[in-house]
């Protein structure tokens, strides 16, 4: 329509959206996707059973479940991943008879994924050029013959994504330890790993401390770097709670999102017949890519400066204030308005909000992880929530915004490449094993050993690990080169097409079918960003007769890599209950595991900081000052990657964002109005935009948006080229997705 395109011209396939988060806008996509995916097929109605007490857990977002849930408890995000996992599209052995791997290698990731579920287990032939069907048997003797036949256990890497169950993510770690590594590069490392690193040394415990039924009695809520509407969709109805009872939400964003402005709930009537949506945020602050941790300090002066500290709790519980205040002594108010791109008065207008509130909640996401300072950053909201006490009290605390749906479960279970010497040693008398104890490979690492040749295979329990990670010709060159390659997966994604010297892709059950084994039908387990560990329950038929879950995939690889090995992988496989008992067995916390999970909403695992213990090793909180030095010259811009709406990490389900206007394209830099005129450019152009040291986009259209002054974006994975392999966070390997710094220019 003419009043949504934008006033300075029309640019093919932009417009100004203006409808809110949610909306009749939702319901449509919802319908859309369904027909699409789905066609005719009665298995619509799994729709019904998400994130139901009898049904599955959401396979999108981790965000947790309401106690009293609705007659449908799902989004616009969370059906889309449904459907895209429940679709009727398959692709068979037909398929790859027609498609060879040179050609599928032309295809888009979208349309690569969109084909269709895997149907049988599958192997590279070089000489075809094609994929081949094969039997289980036989796929786990030709991964089980190159595994036997590596020089040192730790030449191969166990990947994992988060989207694996508690139940098949232990069997994994159980499998790899007892094969002789820790090496475990997963999707957490990629995402919330400065939480995983940075909250331990804080306040005991890599998690948040916050439940869902806190939002009901924060006096304020801060939302620094995550975007609801597109990440974790369901939480805009806690925020439109909150809003409507009058709870201020201060939004610190270097972008201006629609789900962090309005929301219109698509499950109830009376507000979609309305012509009004709820507001979200009653201020919203465009921090610069990069300044959190400057406003962060900003807002902490101010704190300090006004003694709105709780002393009582920083004598008994806290240690390092001195440091602390030192440090804020020494930052400036100029470095602080420079480096954050917010006035002084923005930044006091946040921290009264802050200090007029008795129970405050932060939450963020990865617009505070996924930088070179991103366990600084996380430690900075930890700083500044101590100072007022905001842990152990209701409606207060930290609540990190986890991705995948169970990537903070998998941690728990033993997805960790440090893991400690106690659950080792539990993990040992459990099932007679001598786990390693050296310290294994991060997802950085394990691509750099990659690279060098010391690792020489790969298992992917799920996720696509070269399109996720930065610098995707390295990373391509580097699977390329391997002598195994296992890819665990219910679609086909572009990581198989980096065929090694033997590739194998397995396909896997997803989250919403019906999981049969010897004793029956089976359940799996997740555990939310919240903390609460409940029972998932699969009820859809099987895309194939051949298709197996990822325990028994699991536990047959185990078995043809360790023919004396000492565990009971069938026994395990027949019964989950019996993988819960040994979870039980080497993690205490879930005592009594399968009769609790069995209580509809299940349980939630002990957070210490809930009760005022810290699991430090001075038994206190601790203040971590993070001195910083002013940067010499101007500053380069910093451009962020993101996703669209239509996305999911790298899953891209079409080619549209549709609250940032943009439709049936991804190749879009986002820029302020404002740089745009000073750099001589103009809404529309096409341009090149290039790092330092020479990386590039080329021939990408840039398009005004409201976005932060000195602040660029583009869409995840397509601009991982301009991230190098060696720019992370040095203390969590957490790749810099979120501040590069670049220059742009009009195409050459």
């Amino acid at each position: 329509m003419a009043e949504d395109r934008i006033a300075d011209g029309e640019v093919e396939g932009i417009h100004d959206y203006k409808g809110p988060a949610g909306g009749w806008g939702a319901l449509g996509a919802v319908a859309r996707t369904v027909r699409e995916q789905m066609k005719a097929s009665p298995d619509t109605r799994a729709l019904l059973q998400m994130n139901q007490p009898d049904g599955f857990d959401c396979p999108g977002c981790a965000w947790p479940d309401p106690k009293h849930t609705s007659s449908f408890e799902f989004c616009e995000n969370g059906a889309k991943a449904v459907t895209w996992e429940a679709t009727v599209k398959r692709v068979d052995p037909e398929f790859f008879a027609k498609h060879s791997v040179s050609e599928l290698w032309t295809w888009s990731d979208h349309r690569l994924e969109d084909a269709g579920r895997l149907t049988e287990p599958l192997r590279y032939d070089a000489e075809t050029d094609h994929f081949v069907p094969i039997s289980w048997d036989e796929a786990f003797a030709r991964a089980g013959a190159v595994l036997r036949d590596l020089d040192d256990p730790h030449a191969c890497e166990f990947y994992c994504s988060g989207r694996a169950s508690n139940e098949a993510a232990f069997l994994y770690q159980l499998f790899a330890r007892e094969f002789g590594t820790n090496n475990f590069p997963d999707c957490s490392n990629m995402c919330h790993e400065a939480t995983s690193v940075g909250l331990p040394k804080s306040i005991g415990i890599g998690k948040g401390t916050v439940t869902l039924e806190d939002f009901d009695h924060a006096d304020a809520i801060f939302c620094i770097g995550h975007n609801p509407g597109t990440n974790h969709p369901r939480m805009l109805s806690t925020l439109a709670a909150a809003s409507k009872r009058g709870v201020p939400i201060v939004v610190a964003n270097p972008m201006r999102e629609r789900g962090l402005e309005r929301f219109k709930s698509p499950q109830h009537p009376t507000e979609m017949l309305s012509t009004h949506a709820t507001p979200l945020a009653s201020a919203y602050h465009q921090v610069r890519i990069g300044g959190d941790m400057a406003m962060l300090k900003g807002m902490m002066k101010l704190v300090v400066e006004a003694d709105a500290l709780d002393h009582a709790f920083i004598a008994e519980h806290t240690e390092g204030i001195d440091a602390l205040r030192a440090d804020l002594d020494a930052t400036s108010w100029d470095w602080i308005e420079t480096t954050s791109g917010l006035t002084r008065d923005a930044i006091e207008a946040m921290a009264k909000v802050y200090m007029n509130a008795e129970r405050v909640i932060v939450c963020y996401g990865m617009g505070i992880t996924q930088h070179r300072h991103g366990t600084q950053n996380v430690q900075s909201i930890a700083n500044l929530l101590l100072l007022r006490g905001m842990f152990g009290k209701p409606g207060a605390g930290i609540c990190p915004l986890r991705g995948h749906s169970n990537v903070q479960g998998d941690r728990t279970v033993g997805i960790t490449e440090i893991p400690a010497e106690a659950m080792l040693e539990r993990l040992d008398a459990a099932y007679g094993i001598t786990s390693p104890r050296e310290h294994g490979h991060n997802a950085v690492e394990a691509l750099e050993a990659m690279r060098e040749g010391r690792s020489k295979a790969l298992i992917g329990l799920g996720g696509n690990l070269a399109v996720a990670m930065p610098d995707p010709q390295a990373c391509f060159a580097a699977v390329r080169g391997l002598d195994l390659s296992v890819n665990i997966l219910t679609k086909f994604n572009r990581t198989c097409l980096l065929t090694a010297k033997e590739t194998l892709v397995l396909p896997c059950l997803g989250r919403t079918e019906l999981d049969e084994q010897a004793t029956g039908a089976q359940f799996v387990t997740v555990e939310d960003s919240m903390s609460m560990v409940h029972a998932s329950r699969g009820k859809l038929k099987s895309p194939g007769p051949l298709v197996r879950s990822e325990p028994a995939i699991v536990a047959g690889l185990a078995k043809a890599a360790m023919p004396q090995s000492k565990v009971d992988w069938d026994g395990l496989v027949a019964d989950y209950d019996r993988i819960r008992e040994g979870i039980e067995q080497v993690y205490p916390d879930f005592h009594d595991f399968n009769r609790r999970v069995r209580v509809p909403g299940g349980f939630r695992l002990t957070i210490g900081p809930d009760h005022r213990v810290w699991n430090t090793p001075s038994g206190k909180a601790q203040f971590l000052a993070h001195p910083v030095e002013a940067e010499a010259g101007a500053r380069p811009l910093l451009l962020t990657t993101i996703r669209s709406h239509d996305q999911y990490n790298t899953t891209i389900y079409s080619l549209d964002d549709r609250y940032r206007g943009v439709t049936g394209r991804r190749d879009v830099i986002f820029a302020n109005e404002v740089d745009l005129d000073m750099l001589g450019l103009a809404h529309g152009d096409l341009v090149d935009v290039t790092t330092p040291a020479g990386r590039s986009l080329k021939g990408f259209t840039v398009v005004k948006h409201a976005i932060a002054r000195g602040s660029l974006a583009a869409y995840y994975p397509e601009a991982n080229c301009l991230v190098p392999l060696d720019d992370f966070d040095p203390a969590s390997g957490t790749p810099a997705y979120k501040s590069i710094p670049v220059r742009i220019a009009r195409a050459a």
